[in-house]
């Protein structure tokens, strides 16, 4: 999601940069940050055409101005567009602490682009109803505020950016399945509401009923397909203190955040050669918005979303330093029908008992856990060691996101969730 590092790879500035800008006239800056913002884009798109052949620049630009990859761009066109970045730093804020308010909904179902960072974040398991098949599914928006375009008055400034992330875990295939996509909002490509949840890039999109609330999802990707509909059957669950959940010691590492468990979710899942699934089971909703999450010793972190046979939720999290010691920790218990009860960072402990490295990224990913919170002792224990995404096409990241199974102190199976582990390929950026 951050704009740094993959400005630096589109730009790869010299030295002679830095001694070239206190010559140059803000129009000039600002005509370049828009230009290097949205080469990156086009650039970034690109990239994910020649891997996928899925994503493509926008359809009306010619061939001859399609952008070439960013490390095939020419030594002194990307060091311009990091002077434009880096002069046009002024439009960045510092993160500020976030306020206590009122969730209002519909309302903060919808986008805040006045925040840094927001995702919509859908995962379930499903069977399918003809032969017992059982899947994973995982579909995620996000959206990123560009700082330093924010004060650009051009059409094409990338004042926002639209990434999303989709997987199909095939259990009896024993593998996973995904696709990336990134694009700026604007021009009919990508869009995020505010008014409610209707997230759009390219032919993908999340959108919210307001009639009955059910949301819908589409992804048709490389090698899979979703068509999915999640209907609520308990209110949001506030996370954290009445939605304002703390990720770190200091007031700032914070976001807005709720939870929709127990979604009933239904429609069809398709691989490719392998024909669609009319499929049925639960899902899980995250909606999570924020100016900062990450403490500066933050590597990464732990989280599980499990919904329980008997309709409890259950939300555990952990950020994690380089030497794997907890910097801050959380989550909540919500049994069905009952109030939430949140857990503070002294409360949750993630003990890892089993671990997997992956054959592409070398990272060790713990892929069997004991949780430990005020709610009891229960073990995490994935359906498929090999559930590690390469988003290094979108969001910049490599990380494990998967379909596990949540068992109790006496070993007995009592929910099924997601798992996620970030930042054991690389530091986590935000």
């Amino acid at each position: 999601m951050p704009m740094t590092r993959p400005l630096e790879r589109l730009v790869g500035g010299g030295g002679w940069v830095r001694a070239a800008a206190n010559g140059m006239s803000n129009s000039v800056k600002n005509y370049y940050t828009t230009f290097a913002l949205w080469e990156w884009c086009r650039a970034r798109t690109r990239a994910l055409t020649l891997r996928s052949g899925r994503i493509g620049d926008h359809p009306g630009m010619p061939s001859s101005r399609r952008a070439a990859h960013p490390d095939r761009l020419p030594p002194r066109r990307r060091a311009l567009g990091l002077l434009a970045a880096l002069a046009a730093a002024g439009g960045w804020r510092p993160a500020r602490a976030l306020p206590a308010r009122v969730l209002a909904f519909p309302r903060d179902h919808g986008s805040h682009p006045d925040l840094r960072t927001e995702w919509w974040y859908i995962t379930g398991q499903a069977q399918a109803a003809q032969d017992g098949r059982r899947f994973g599914f995982q579909i995620t928006f996000f959206r990123s505020r560009v700082d330093a375009a924010q004060g650009l008055r051009s059409a094409f400034a990338a004042k926002q950016l639209l990434f999303a992330h989709a997987a199909v875990t095939d259990l009896q295939g024993r593998r996973l399945l995904h696709d990336q996509r990134i694009a700026r909002a604007g021009f009919g490509i990508a869009q995020a509401a505010e008014a409610d949840t209707d997230v759009r890039l390219r032919d993908w999109s999340l959108v919210r009923r307001a009639a009955d609330g059910s949301y819908q999802a589409e992804a048709p990707c490389e090698g899979f397909a979703l068509s999915l509909r999640f209907a609520p059957t308990q209110p949001p669950l506030l996370q954290g203190e009445a939605g304002l959940s703390r990720k770190g010691p200091e007031p700032a590492q914070a976001s807005y955040y709720y939870s929709q468990p127990q979604l009933e979710a239904a429609g069809r899942i398709a691989l490719a050669g392998q024909g669609r699934f009319e499929v049925r089971g639960r899902a899980w909703l995250d909606h999570e918005w924020s100016e900062a999450l990450m403490h500066p010793e933050a590597v990464g972190w732990d989280w599980i979303g499990m919904n329980l046979d008997d309709g409890t939720a259950l939300t555990a999290f952990r950020l994690r330093r380089a030497d794997g010691s907890a910097l801050w920790a959380g989550g909540s218990w919500r049994a069905a029908g009952g109030a939430a009860r949140a857990f503070g960072p002294g409360e949750v402990r993630f003990e890892p008992v089993r671990s997997w490295v992956s054959p592409r990224s070398s990272a060790r990913y713990p892929v069997q856990w004991t949780v430990h919170t005020p709610a009891g002792r229960f073990a995490v224990q994935a359906l498929l060691d090999d559930q590690e995404l390469d988003s290094r096409g979108s969001t910049g990241a490599i990380y494990w996101e998967g379909l596990s199974e949540l068992q109790d102190a006496q070993g007995r199976r009592v929910g099924a969730g997601y798992l996620e582990m970030t930042g054991y390929a690389a530091r986590l950026r935000l």
